[in-house]
């Protein structure tokens, strides 16, 4: 089967508990959640066939699947800690040959950019288990795209031990280099400095600038607009400049 004719579905792992930002993923900007920009903008990815919201069995996470009803969207719960189950069983259910993972703490994410790995990996196929554009960072935090086979993430799903790798999905796939093919997508420009993805207040405070700016004038506004708009707004870059991104293994 060539690459184009396999089944391509997005799976964003979202959940409400957050250690820094409860809530995060529907909290709202200009009446409208998070998840619901990020959402509008991952239906404008050309190469994906579906787009299946995985959050978890607790309680605390109804809400996302209400969303999810709301606006008719397909989910999966499953595991809140082994994250690489969760993405495993969705991507069963949902018979998918070709996983796209995003994470719903990226609202800007231009599908743009996920169309380029996407495309990269389609390209090469089957060259390459796994392919993203977090390699080797260039494109701004939040613009995170990770593109692998199902095989890929079935051995993963059977061989990792480690409490990590079950939570985060994919570095068992990008730390085994021996075992999966991987590569990188780059952009033409070092833009890795740049943080737009919602883990603190401060992050949601930048996000919530960008989108009240930009949206209202072009809801299908790019990675571009937003670099346009803080090159026009340098104050904005330092709002959260400060925040350290979660390391593997925390």
């Amino acid at each position: 089967m060539k690459g184009n004719q396999m089944k391509k579905v997005i799976i964003v792992q979202a959940r409400m508990s957050s250690t820094r930002l409860p809530g995060k993923v529907l909290k709202e900007v200009l009446g409208k959640p998070l998840l619901e920009y990020q959402y509008e903008r991952l239906q404008r990815v050309r190469l994906a066939d579906k787009i299946v919201i995985a959050t978890t069995v607790n309680q605390s996470d109804q809400p996302v699947i209400d969303f999810c009803k709301r606006l008719n969207i397909s989910y999966y719960r499953g595991s809140e800690t082994d994250v690489l189950t969760r993405y495993y069983e969705a991507a069963l259910l949902y018979s998918a040959d070709i996983v796209v993972r995003v994470t719903s703490d990226c609202p800007l994410i231009d599908p743009f950019v996920i169309d380029k790995v996407m495309d990269f990996y389609l390209q090469h196929y089957p060259t390459y288990d796994y392919v993203s554009n977090t390699l080797e960072r260039t494109y701004p935090r939040g613009m995170d795209t990770e593109v692998f086979s199902f095989k890929a993430l079935e051995r993963a799903h059977f061989e990792a031990v480690s409490p990590p790798d079950r939570e985060h999905v994919t570095p068992f796939l990008y730390r085994n280099s021996e075992k999966f093919r991987i590569n990188n997508v780059s952009f033409h420009s070092d833009q890795s400095c740049h943080r737009w993805t919602v883990d603190t207040v401060e992050d949601f405070e930048l996000i919530k600038r960008v989108l009240e700016c930009l949206y209202p004038i072009n809801p299908e506004f790019t990675m571009e607009d937003v670099l346009d708009i803080i090159s026009l707004n340098p104050d904005w870059f330092y709002i959260n400049a400060h925040v350290e991104q979660k390391k593997y293994g925390q």
